[in-house]
């Protein structure tokens, strides 16, 4: 078997744009890998095309071999936008080796530890602030719209759903993240009591509307430094979380936050390889541990996920992405041992399950499927459908 050809393929997706990689061979048989080229990874694109030129005509299923390869290419320059385009070529051959056995990848990664995966609804309420017309839902505008939200959760049969911080005092409604753009709280990154008093009123209007049998997060992203996170943590102390997530660059620093906080921490979704982990859980920054498996490949993930174990810690997936990435990080959350809990976008755009087969969810959990690969297709059809409009 050899590859015969490389194509990086774009639908538009609302607010972003999903891009996926496609891998194919002179026998026949596609791999495919979605990547994330819309926050923060733009010309990801020519650098997964530049990476993948060396690779046409070889073989495709020593995956640890080209992987490796890849990576002493980028030695200098480890990490970031070259670790994202290997991950993409390797989650590709990753799938073409399983589809050519005939079996799920999560067989190739030692077989499933579980046929069900529970899940979190993620950027519950985010989207609906400012995306509800192209998702056609209904528009979150109030606490009182929080409050039916937690309903809608629980009603829907899911145990978990994690939150952002919406304000609702100004014209559009609009979630708070000065760690990603200049808008108000940038760029000190303070927590001032206003906000404080906006976390605990969202908190309760989501625990009134789901209910107590629905555990919630709260993701805080990179928009407060220490202090404002010890701050945060005082207001979901008494709201008994299953985490709050945070990002911070100083695994001491945030060491020093878990060490005064009753809730659980959560973090590490930007965090790529072993060697970037490792200080974060030697210094016990976490609780958990969040993977982005489309950013590290599913290899390296499984590999980060073992060294965790080591440390006592269990791992969550990092997965706001289409379906393609869901069934990246359902393989990986079904072969490791040390699994929390999945995390998925329930609000999406009316296409996405045209684009790329949809998982199976009931009752909150994800259920595996036995078919070849990742288990999924795409349509490159329903791609071209909707082309990127930016």
């Amino acid at each position: 078997m050899r590859i015969t050809a490389i194509e990086d393929l774009h639908c538009d997706a609302g607010w972003r744009i999903w891009s996926f990689l496609k891998v194919s061979t002179d026998e026949g048989i596609t791999g495919w890998a979605e990547y994330n080229e819309s926050y923060g990874s733009k010309g990801l694109s020519a650098v997964i095309g530049k990476l993948g030129e060396g690779l046409i005509g070889r073989d495709p299923r020593p995956v640890e071999r080209i992987s490796a390869e890849l990576y002493a290419r980028t030695r200098q320059a480890p990490g970031g936008i070259n670790q994202q385009a290997i991950a993409a070529i390797e989650n590709a051959l990753v799938d073409i080796k399983a589809r050519a056995l005939g079996i799920p990848v999560y067989e190739l990664l030692g077989g499933p530890c579980r046929d069900r995966l529970r899940l979190y609804w993620s950027h519950c309420g985010s989207y609906r602030c400012q995306h509800h017309e192209v998702m056609g839902t209904k528009p979150l505008k109030s606490l009182e719209d929080v409050k039916d939200l937690g309903a809608e959760v629980a009603e829907r049969g899911f145990t978990a759903l994690k939150q952002n911080l919406y304000l609702f005092d100004r014209d559009q409604p609009a979630m708070w993240m000065p760690g990603f753009t200049a808008t108000p709280g940038w760029p000190e990154l303070n927590v001032d009591r206003d906000i404080q008093v906006c976390i605990e009123r969202q908190l309760t209007a989501f625990r009134d509307g789901a209910g107590p049998d629905v555990e919630l997060l709260l993701d805080m992203n990179f928009n407060f430094k220490a202090e404002g996170y010890r701050k945060v943590a005082q207001v979901c102390d008494s709201h008994d979380l299953m985490w709050m997530e945070m990002d911070m660059f100083d695994p001491q620093a945030m060491a020093m936050v878990r060490s005064g906080a009753k809730t659980p921490i959560a973090s590490c979704e930007s965090l790529f390889g072993r060697r970037e982990f490792r200080p974060y859980l030697e210094h016990r920054s976490m609780d958990v541990a969040i993977v982005d498996v489309p950013w590290n490949g599913i290899l390296e993930s499984m590999k980060i996920a073992a060294m965790a174990e080591a440390y006592e810690t269990n791992c969550a997936p990092h997965n706001f992405y289409g379906n393609l990435c869901t069934a990246h990080s359902a393989h990986f959350c079904a072969a490791i041992t040390n699994f929390r809990i999945m995390e998925i976008d329930i609000d999406d755009v009316p296409w996405k399950d045209e684009v790329v087969t949809p998982p199976v969810i009931e009752n909150g959990y994800l259920h595996l499927t036995d078919a070849p690969g990742w288990g999924v297709e795409v349509n490159e059809e329903a791609i071209r459908a909707h082309p990127p409009k930016r």
